[in-house]
């Protein structure tokens, strides 16, 4: 169905608008997600979808390249890694602010699928402030719009972003089925922060303002900066070399002084020309921009 040429056409189309550089072993992929598009829209071949999608309909390019993701995802995924998260990482960074009379987390979740990422990020960083009594004396809250909640000491807010409109759409949602909850949520967050429903589990609302879900392309720049933590997991392994350290630096450059930066778990910035430190513990792995760095990035 589709030729060599075809494929090059789309090939190009979608590294250049997404970074996501499909090679030839995913040819018979690239086919059935176009016949399932072309079905949609009623074009007879791909080359008429590719002129479709790139010349009159450029909202079909949106939906064409979300049905190229993959969002698969899950509550507290990779364990170590969200341990060091806990345990280490924000530690660190509520140490750095505790002098800060306004004490700010910052923290974005790029690439985050449906939505369980930056909610797992919620969770463990609201049970963190609720548990850090030394800066957090008062035990009453306030929640503001806009997803950013407010203690007497800490307001948090994270920022999760996709190019899939449909994953974001349930992110949004915040509604999830039963057995992909309870395999993968500890008991007690799944009692602190979870309501029962007919069809399965919803994240409450207190989590759900926390975050803002907004459509981003990776390949765009989205203003965020001065964030303390960014998570990109399972991201790179779509991307050349080029690709990955031109968002490596985009990275670096949004994020403060002593912020970190956590990868997939197959993913690494191993011989990559980037000025993060590398920081491990019990399997957990992440990459902080130094303290006193000077480096913006390139």
């Amino acid at each position: 169905m589709l030729t060599d040429e075809e494929f090059r056409l789309f090939v190009t189309l979608i590294y250049e608008k997404a970074g996501i550089l499909l090679k030839e072993t995913r040819k018979d992929f690239l086919e059935n997600r176009l016949r399932k598009r072309m079905n949609a829209t009623g074009m007879s071949s791909p080359y008429w979808y590719y002129k479709f999608i790139t010349e009159k309909k450029r909202a079909e390019l949106l939906i064409f390249l979300d049905v190229l993701t993959v969002n698969e995802t899950s509550f507290f995924r990779n364990g170590p890694q969200m341990e060091l998260f806990a345990n280490t990482i924000l530690p660190d960074i509520m140490k750095k602010k505790a002098g800060h009379i306004h004490r700010q987390l910052r923290i974005w979740s790029a690439g985050c699928s449906t939505g369980e990422e930056p909610y797992t990020i919620a969770m463990i960083a609201r049970n963190a402030v609720e548990h850090d009594f030394s800066l957090f004396s008062d035990p009453g809250k306030t929640r503001t719009a806009g997803g950013q909640w407010c203690g007497p000491e800490w307001d948090v807010r994270i920022f999760g972003s996709d190019l899939s409109l449909s994953a974001l759409k349930i992110a949004c949602k915040g509604e999830y089925a039963r057995e992909r909850v309870r395999s993968s949520v500890p008991d007690d967050y799944l009692a602190r922060y979870f309501s029962t429903t007919a069809d399965g589990h919803e994240v409450r609302e207190e989590i759900r303002e926390m975050v803002v879900f907004d459509y981003h392309n990776l390949k765009n720049e989205n203003g965020l900066g001065n964030l303390d933590i960014i998570f990109c997991r399972n991201v790179m392994i779509y991307f050349d070399e080029e690709e990955q350290l031109r968002l490596i630096n985009k990275f670096y450059r949004s994020l403060n002084q002593g912020g970190y930066l956590l990868l997939g778990h197959a993913e690494s910035l191993h011989g990559l020309n980037t000025g993060f430190e590398f920081v491990h513990d019990k399997g957990g792995i992440a990459y902080k921009k130094p303290e006193d760095s000077s480096r913006n990035g390139s």
